[in-house]
């Protein structure tokens, strides 16, 4: 991993940060490699707490991004303790698959709730925090490659990425005046805990592999250096974009 001072005196708060192995965590270590003030926000407190701790120059905060009154009360509290919010990644979701006659309305409630009005919920807040500081900023998304194409067996998960899409792109629109940019990133198969709780046993993790026209599943930090672009100086012109990583699969 090389380090700089890209982010030298920034402020960035990424949710879904907890899992050590997760995309999360590798942006936040990125973010602290490169001069960020790191903030990991996740349910996951215990882990969380441990992940913030093997990084330097982060912390950790409990956050629900389904609650409207966790969310501003987080940055409210950045703002107060830090001065500033420079840099969101709404990161946090879950990844529920099913067939749409088998899908349950629980599941695809839980999936929106956390997928997309997690994800409305941080532009809001994050935004609001960013203009009254009138110093801009940048926000960047994670969706998929289900928000861009209809993958089988997906149908809440899918819907919720194709939503994160669309509202980055309305984001960036309304946002670009107060020269905050808004940029989706849309990962392909990423190797991380979730991708292995989601139950993917190696027969089909070969099938997978075998999907990839760069031969392998993607790495966390794979996302992370993409998402670090995003958020740096060098993409200053760069907003309302959908960025694939993805080995090619979508391609």
């Amino acid at each position: 991993m090389t380090t700089g001072n890209e982010l030298a005196g920034r402020v960035a708060l990424i949710t879904g940060g907890a899992r050590e192995r997760g995309q999360g965590a590798a942006e936040g270590r990125l973010f602290a490699a490169h001069g960020a003030k790191v903030i990991l926000a996740d349910v996951l407190d215990e882990e969380g707490e441990r992940t913030a701790g093997g990084i330097d120059g982060a912390e950790y905060a409990h956050l629900d991004v389904t609650s409207e009154a966790g969310w501003d009360a987080l940055v409210a509290d950045v703002v107060a303790r830090h001065g500033r919010l420079d840099v969101l990644v709404n990161n946090a979701g879950i990844a529920v698959m099913g067939q749409l006659v088998k899908a349950s309305a629980e599941d695809w409630d839980r999936t929106i709730a956390i997928n997309q009005t997690g994800v409305f919920l941080g532009m809001r807040a994050g935004a609001r925090a960013m203009i009254a500081a009138g110093n801009g900023g940048a926000i960047v998304n994670i969706s998929s490659i289900a928000g861009l194409n209809g993958l089988f067996g997906s149908m809440a998960y899918g819907a919720s990425k194709w939503a994160v899409r669309g509202m980055t792109k309305i984001a960036a629109k309304e946002l670009g005046k107060h020269h905050i940019r808004v940029n989706s990133v849309h990962p392909g198969y990423i190797e991380t805990d979730m991708l292995a709780q989601g139950g993917v046993v190696d027969g089909f993790r070969d099938k997978m592999i075998r999907s990839v026209p760069t031969g392998r599943l993607g790495q966390p930090t794979d996302i992370a250096n993409m998402v670090l672009f995003l958020v740096s100086d060098a993409a200053d012109y760069v907003t309302g974009q959908e960025f694939v990583v993805d080995g090619g699969v979508h391609g």
